[in-house]
């Protein structure tokens, strides 16, 4: 069990928490946008609304910005302007870049790489804009006759075109927004009373810390407010450490990252307290985990903020830890 973890923490295989209502949700969208974009610059070509020198005008990069769209609407990398102008600087870039290096293999090269370096300095990193890039440069005589057209037809439609559905579908579902900015506006801030609060974090620590971490990361800085606001209300409720430690429960620390873990107590003395009262536990999650330990009843009853249980997949606070909080 041990090599798993280490196996999945190295691969970077995470919990998924999205609902199969959400996983679904975002898969009908990803289909429906790209059936959409298809048809309609079909349609376009035939009524001659738009003009285009070869049958090139869809491509497989968009496949890509779907899944950002509808599989994370609310991600960084996934909003218009991530959108719009990822897909069309690397477009031009590499389009210059076929133009001007004769070897396919260079030109390819710095035609991604001179995309990513862009799309960070125009602040419109988007991931399959390294796809168009590319396409521009390998995509054969049917993108090579458009020149400087393939920015309009077919990047510019595809874009435009995946950005309207992205906006109209993802609006009949108030939780998914999109742009992002939507449904922030819609509801009300969350401020979480710093009443018991020794230390409060503000926006400018959240910034520096992102500046210190140096590199990208796929929320906005208000959406990891929010939901930093969002813990601070569980956080809020003044926590007391379980009344008892019973043998075969579970409880965690309550800590974040990699400081965070989950005990069970595998077994106990039963000699009076306090010295001679031990437990001992095995580590199921997180820090340490698949490690046993042994520690006074009391030492485990500090370190533990809350009774936890197994619920799909995921650790959650037990029903009589909540109980309590509400108590309170």
């Amino acid at each position: 069990m041990g090599f798993l973890h280490e196996l999945r923490a190295y691969l970077g295989i995470e919990r998924n928490n999205t609902s199969h209502r959400e996983k679904l949700i975002s898969a009908l969208g990803a289909a429906l946008a790209i059936a959409c974009v298809f048809w309609a610059t079909q349609r376009a070509l035939s009524a001659g609304l738009i003009d285009i020198s070869t049958s090139f005008f869809l491509i497989a990069s968009m496949g890509a910005s779907a899944v950002l769209l509808f599989a994370v609407p609310h991600g960084a990398l996934s909003q218009p302007w991530a959108l719009v102008g990822g897909h069309l600087v690397s477009a031009l870039i590499g389009v210059i870049c076929h133009k001007l290096i004769e070897h396919q293999t260079l030109a390819a090269g710095l035609a991604v790489g001179g995309a990513v370096a862009t799309m960070y300095y125009l602040r419109c990193i988007h991931p399959p804009g390294g796809a168009t890039a590319l396409t521009a440069v390998t995509g054969g005589d049917a993108v090579y006759q458009l020149g400087f057209d393939f920015l309009l037809v077919p990047i510019l439609t595809n874009v435009l075109l995946i950005l309207l559905v992205a906006v109209l579908f993802n609006s009949l579902f108030a939780w998914r927004r999109y742009p992002v900015h939507l449904g922030r506006r819609a509801k009300p801030a969350v401020v979480a009373e710093p009443s018991h609060r020794e230390t409060e974090i503000t926006q400018e620590d959240f910034a520096a810390a992102i500046q210190e971490q140096d590199s990208f990361v796929d929320i906005t800085a208000e959406g990891l407010t929010e939901l930093l606001e969002l813990a601070k209300q569980h956080a809020e409720r003044n926590v007391v450490h379980p009344k008892e430690i019973v043998a075969g429960r579970c409880y965690s620390n309550g800590k974040l990252g990699r400081l965070w873990s989950v005990r069970q107590v595998v077994d106990e003395s039963g000699e009076p307290p306090p010295v001679q009262d031990r437990v001992i536990y095995k580590v199921l999650a997180g820090d340490g985990a698949y490690d046993t330990g042994i520690c006074l009843r009391d030492d485990f009853r500090r370190w533990a903020r809350f009774e936890v249980t197994l619920k799909n997949g995921h650790w959650v606070k037990s029903a009589e830890s909540i109980d309590e909080e509400h108590l309170k």
